[in-house]
Parts: structure tokens; sequence; C-alpha cells
């Protein structure tokens, strides 16, 4: 996203960098078989890159992760919270995995990635990461966002 102007809310306020950033993704994720492809497969693509980064070492998957809530804290506080609790199981679910963390997690990326770009053709468009990486970030708060929205959670 390299607008040089911030859209505005219907309030006439700026509109917050988090929302212009679900905005834009959510552009290319509205067919809803690709949504829900993607709210499978984008939280087991988190899972197999940490489990991939795990495999590589446990640091590299914990300095990855503090990284990440960086960016989240950056975003939403309520984004932020979501993020760490996820973050936690998915650490745990990594660890249950023990010698089989490698293999285990490069199926779950492969398959899912798989799944991802069967909705973005079924969806007609490009991914968005394709764009701009931080978008890979985003696409689990887009997820989060969904389910937020049905629950009434304001972020």
């Amino acid at each position: 996203m390299n607008n040089t102007t911030t859209p505005l809310q219907e309030d006439g306020l700026p509109q917050r960098k988090v929302d212009q950033l679900l905005a834009h993704y959510g552009s290319s994720h509205t067919h809803p078989t690709n949504e829900v492809i993607h709210f499978l497969a984008i939280p087991l693509i988190m899972l197999s890159l940490y489990g991939l980064m795990f495999a590589l070492h446990p640091w590299v998957a914990y300095i990855f992760v503090a990284a990440s809530m960086v960016y989240y804290a950056r975003l939403s506080a309520v984004f932020f919270i979501s993020m760490v609790i996820w973050s936690l199981v998915i650490v745990a679910l990594v660890q249950a995995m023990g010698s089989h963390v490698l293999i285990a997690s490069l199926a779950i990326f492969i398959g899912s990635w798989v799944l991802q770009f069967i909705g973005h053709k079924i969806e007609g468009k490009k991914p968005s990461f394709f764009e701009d990486i931080q978008y890979l970030w985003v696409g689990p708060i887009f997820v989060l966002s969904k389910l937020f929205l049905k629950l009434g959670i304001k972020w």
C-alpha cells in the first residue's frame, strides 16, 4: 500500500493503518470459498512456519515470534493480545510434534500453500503478499477480524 493520502473514516478521522491493511487484504479475499480456504490455511501456515523455524533452531522461532508481536502491537492491542495467545498455542503444538517437527511442518506448509493458491485461483486475484511482504502478517489478523466481526469485538 503506497498511498500518499490516508483514507478517512465515516466520521472524517484518518483511517487507522490496521484498517487500511485489512481493507486492502480483504479486497483480494472476497470469494466465499477463498475465505473458507484462508480460514483453514492461514493458521496452518503459521503453525508450519513456526515449526520449520523451530526445527532449524528454537531461538530462530522465538525471535521471529517476538518480532511478529512487535508488528502486531504497533497495529492494535486487541490483535496483539490475540496473536500472543495464538502464538502460545502454536508453540505448544510444535513442541508436541517432538522429533517429527520438521517433516510434519514441511507437509503442513506445502499442503497449506497449495490450498492458498487454489483459493486465489478461484478468487481470480493474486495473493496480497506478492505486492508487499507485510501481508504475510496481515493474513492472520484478517482471519481474526472476520471472527471478531461475528462476535462484536472491536479492534
